[in-house]
């Protein structure tokens, strides 16, 4: 384990802390618990699996939510409100002037983060958010605890606890590339789910649940992004229902690269899962090792609370009370093929 300065933003100063296991890397940032470099054992030799920025500035101007943690409440809610317990709340509008995305304009993502905790191959990092912050009731305190295991997985646990009820999506933004090559719709892609939950053109969920069959949507079995029946443009962005829908730790997905030999599942506590294909993604700097980042160069797999759910009554739960956890438990578990 070490600790450097990775650079200051606002007057605050960011370090970069690496924790390590058995040939598997991490780098995480505190701005925004951000995972900077994931680099795990391949057939022939380490493999980089994440993309990520060589500066702070970078993430703060470029790609905003890259690698972190999204939050209070991750993905977007309709019209930046929602009504609790006979109250109505609004929040920041950071997307479009009309959506509440990612927590706000200055979520989770953008905040730094606190050390807590640090060892030779786990890291926990907290944050405070206070009651009002950005629209939102109670004072939040969350917790981010990285911890590599054998082999080659990276464990994501995500905690928070409020003095009032208050929605609470935590969750991750990773962008992943198995293979470093300049697109990922190459790639292998299962989702465990049957259905996802269509949206609106402002990329809302109109409270509908529809089957993936037939559509560009189903990934019940594994196969190539880039080949989807009826898409001309792929512009992934939807959440799907994983199946069985409960509380407990099973496979979301799994995700593989032929040319690098790599395969990833993600295990997950969660009831929903967000695939962002990257479609919109344009950094202007280079990334690590100097690689460009374009249109679809990294994908997302984001466990996660339904988006909208403050306001759908019917999506699963996501109103944190006085006295309860939010405990979210993440796996990314990678082998050879």
């Amino acid at each position: 384990m070490s600790i450097a300065s990775f650079g200051t933003i606002a007057g605050r100063e960011v370090h970069e802390i690496a924790i390590a296991r058995a040939g598997t890397e991490a780098k995480i940032i505190t701005y925004g618990a951000t995972v900077r470099d994931l680099v795990v054992p391949g057939p022939h030799r380490p493999r980089r699996v994440v993309l990520g920025l060589s500066r702070v500035e970078d993430y703060a101007r470029l790609a905003p939510y890259m690698g972190a943690i999204v939050g209070r409440y991750g993905n977007r809610i309709g019209a930046g409100r929602f009504t609790l317990d006979g109250e109505t709340y609004r929040l920041d509008c950071n997307e479009n002037g009309r959506q509440h995305l990612h927590g706000g304009a200055r979520g989770f993502a953008q905040r730094v983060w606190s050390i807590l905790d640090a060892g030779a191959s786990s890291l926990t990092l907290g944050l405070v958010s206070e009651d009002g912050d950005l629209g939102y009731p109670g004072r939040l305190v969350a917790t981010c605890t990285y911890h590599i295991l054998e082999p080659a997985t990276l464990r994501i646990l995500l905690e928070a606890t409020s003095d009032r009820a208050t929605p609470v999506n935590l969750t991750t933004h990773l962008y992943l590339n198995l293979d470093q090559s300049p697109d990922i719709l190459g790639h292998r892609l299962r989702i465990e789910a049957e259905h996802v939950t269509p949206t609106d053109d402002e990329l809302i969920p109109t409270g509908e649940v529809r089957s993936v069959a037939g559509t560009p949507c189903d990934f019940r079995k594994l196969r190539a992004i880039g080949e989807a029946k009826g898409a001309t443009d792929l512009e992934y962005d939807i959440n799907f229902v994983l199946s069985p829908l409960r509380g407990g730790f099973s496979r979301a997905a799994a995700l593989s690269s032929e040319r690098s030999g790599l395969t990833m599942e993600l295990w997950t506590t969660e009831p929903g899962l967000q695939f962002y294909g990257g479609h919109l993604l344009d950094v202007p700097e280079p990334g690590l090792g100097g690689a460009a980042y374009g249109r679809y160069g990294g994908l997302c797999l984001e466990p996660q609370r339904f988006p909208d759910g403050p306001n759908k009554a019917h999506f699963p739960p996501c109103i944190l009370r006085p006295g309860e956890v939010s405990r979210q438990v993440s796996e990314l578990r990678f082998s050879t093929s």
